[in-house]
């Protein structure tokens, strides 16, 4: 599970936060990077829905995702392997791209807010509340009325009612300060987890208990078509505002009197991300569990493109996201087959080494020089 980080200290004169100061070398052109990234994206699905412990030609592949598409008739015989791509592998596939995408957009949203470069998507403690409805049903079978949509429910709920914590906390005369975001979230943080903790110990040893880890851990094992539809429009619904307010995330990112200067609220505008934030955060967690660094080392990559202007970033980073993301859940199927391992897993193995590279560039700074 991502672990919130402490607020880093003020830049010093000679480093500019997202958004200030003069823009980096452009290292890659737009229009190509999203062409490429785009077609990346679709080569990635289809990856993603043709490559698993079961052998498969990818002529099969590909005519089986045909006939899914455009209701295509199949041999009686191929009923299975069809099943396979079509509802298995290719709704997995499709909610890698989604999760990635929303956790790569909302943690540029999110390092913009708290104006801090350590922030990802659960920096607002919504994860670790929807891991409390998450092991709720995994482990004492609570929801169990809804079936197939017991674990999405009550993660997004108990999402939900993370979020009113933390803003009723965080809440003052003021309005939301980035300081008291960061600390109240983080103080959730250990709530919650110390909650979802105390519920793995006083469950029945066994199954549950291991799929509750998987949860925790992130997992894509879950997926279906019924999980895709409300996790891909949180997503492009969040990803639509935030992109329309690009310009004003750039304000923000220069701090709150600055924003006053160029027109914008920053208390207004920093309500309007917490809420966005957290719907989206809520959204994709309920469907895969808490996944890590995705959010927070997509945002710092795709900057080191494309620079910091968020028009630029939300254009590029939720492509990344999404292509990394479906390629992370293919190893987790793969490398120790027919064992799957946590996605999150696998996202810390990779994120920490490039992490580390990323940050011994003495180039880099937050905002992207």
């Amino acid at each position: 599970m991502a672990t919130p980080l402490e607020l880093e200290p003020a830049a010093p004169p000679h480093t500019a936060p997202a958004g200030v100061g003069p823009a980096p070398p452009k290292r890659v052109s737009l229009p190509l990077l999203f062409v490429t990234l785009c077609a990346a994206l679709v080569l990635s699905i289809v990856c993603g829905a043709g490559m698993g412990a079961s052998g498969l030609s990818w002529g099969q592949v590909l005519r089986f995702l045909w006939a899914g598409l455009t209701g295509g008739s199949l041999a009686h015989d191929e009923v299975s392997a069809y099943t396979i791509v079509w509802e298995l592998r290719f709704p997995r596939a499709v909610l890698a791209a989604v999760v990635g995408a929303g956790l790569s957009a909302i943690g540029v949203a999110v390092q913009a807010m708290v104006r801090n470069a350590l922030a990802d998507p659960f920096v607002l403690g919504i994860s670790s509340g929807a891991a409390v409805g998450a092991n709720a049903v995994l482990l004492f079978g609570a929801f169990g009325a809804l079936g197939l949509w017991a674990l999405s429910t009550a993660a997004f709920l108990s999402a939900l009612l993370a979020m009113a914590l933390v803003y009723a906390i965080a809440r003052t005369a003021d309005g939301l300060t980035p300081l008291r975001l960061v600390l109240t979230g983080t103080a959730m943080y250990y709530g919650f987890s110390a909650v979802t903790t105390f519920m793995v110990f006083a469950a029945e040893r066994g199954e549950a208990a291991r799929s509750a880890m998987m949860w925790l851990l992130g997992s894509l094992g879950g997926a279906s078509w019924a999980s895709v539809p409300i996790a891909a429009g949180a997503v492009l619904v969040g990803l639509a505002h935030l992109t329309v307010s690009a310009r004003r995330l750039n304000a923000l990112a220069m701090g709150d009197e600055t924003a006053a200067a160029l027109g914008v609220d920053a208390g207004r505008l920093r309500k309007e991300l917490f809420l966005v934030c957290a719907a989206v955060t809520g959204a994709v967690v309920a469907v895969s569990g808490a996944i890590g660094f995705v959010g927070l080392m997509v945002p710092h990559a795709a900057r080191m493109l494309v620079g910091a202007d968020h028009r630029r970033l939300l254009a590029v980073a939720p492509l990344a996201g999404a292509v990394l993301l479906i390629w992370v859940d293919i190893l987790s199927r793969v490398v120790l087959a027919p064992v799957e391992l946590p996605v999150g897993v696998l996202t810390a193995v990779i994120g920490v080494p490039c992490f580390v590279l990323l940050m011994r560039r003495r180039s880099y700074t937050f905002g992207g020089a």
